[in-house]
């Protein structure tokens, strides 16, 4: 296994027999992302998707906890000023994923909520160790994922599912997200790494060329929620400095009730 001459922050780079591993290394964050982690997903993914030398992609979450949780949530999100509608390119990691022409497999340990679980669902297939947990905490913390976190596993999972992970942000298992098609397999944790490797060497013996004509064709049936979803980021970048939103924030963090619906 090689690792990358590029040295990064919040990730894990490495190479080994046309598959490039990236990691979010913020295990003591449960792998949640700052401004610093999307631009370096950003770069990682956009290096590994275009090199001839790679032919499949494993995005992962060090640790045992978790694979990703979302954003950071000691962010404030009204403050955010970066790059990006909402202040980080979070619309730029899922086009990423989408437009690169090599599959990208998420691998699941642990916590995969919030804008994890739509790191997940866009990723082309998922595999999760039993540890897995699948779910979603917008209308919990005054967000949404508008376009690809919503109407892109609605697609996926179907409306009903989708609604109901959205509007009551419960907790699935790996297998009730393997019900729902969220997920490919599932194995033990023990086994997940070489659960992995074996797929993605089965995928190094296919056709690249192929491969890349089939993600463009899979892509093609959803690519008008791209417009959607850039549309929705500036909805949730107002949003996020309404009273409502900073209010379902906060609540959050002090784990107490929100106070949100008041009578007029």
């Amino acid at each position: 296994m090689t690792q990358d001459a590029t040295v990064y922050e919040d990730l894990l780079y490495d190479e080994a027999d046309g598959v490039a591993t990236i990691t979010i290394n913020r295990p003591d964050r449960m792998n949640a992302t700052r401004q610093t982690t999307y631009y370096e997903l950003i770069d990682a993914l956009q290096r590994a998707g275009w090199d001839d030398a790679i032919g499949v992609m494993v995005l992962t979450g060090a640790g045992e906890k978790a694979f990703c949780i979302g954003g950071d949530n000691s962010d404030a999100k009204s403050e955010r000023k970066g790059r990006g509608i909402i202040g980080v390119p979070v619309e730029e990691i899922h086009t990423t994923i989408r437009d690169i022409p090599k599959p990208v497999i998420a691998k699941v340990r642990g916590y995969a909520i919030g804008g994890g679980n739509v790191l997940a669902t866009l990723c082309d297939m998922t595999i999760a160790g039993e540890s897995a947990q699948f779910g979603q905490v917008g209308p919990k913390v005054g967000s949404v994922d508008p376009g690809w976190g919503t109407a892109y596993l609605a697609h996926i999972i179907g409306e009903k599912k989708a609604r109901e992970m959205w509007y009551l942000c419960r907790r699935y298992t790996a297998r009730q997200a393997m019900d729902m098609g969220l997920v490919n397999t599932v194995v033990a944790d023990a086994d997940l790494d070489a659960e992995v490797a074996q797929w993605c060497a089965e995928i190094m013996d296919r056709s690249p060329t192929a491969i890349a004509l089939a993600k463009r064709s899979f892509n093609a049936a959803t690519e008008n929620l791209r417009g959607i979803s850039l549309m929705g980021f500036e909805a949730v970048n107002l949003y996020y400095n309404t009273d409502e939103a900073k209010e379902m924030s906060a609540s959050f963090k002090e784990r107490r009730k929100p106070n949100v619906r008041k009578r007029k």
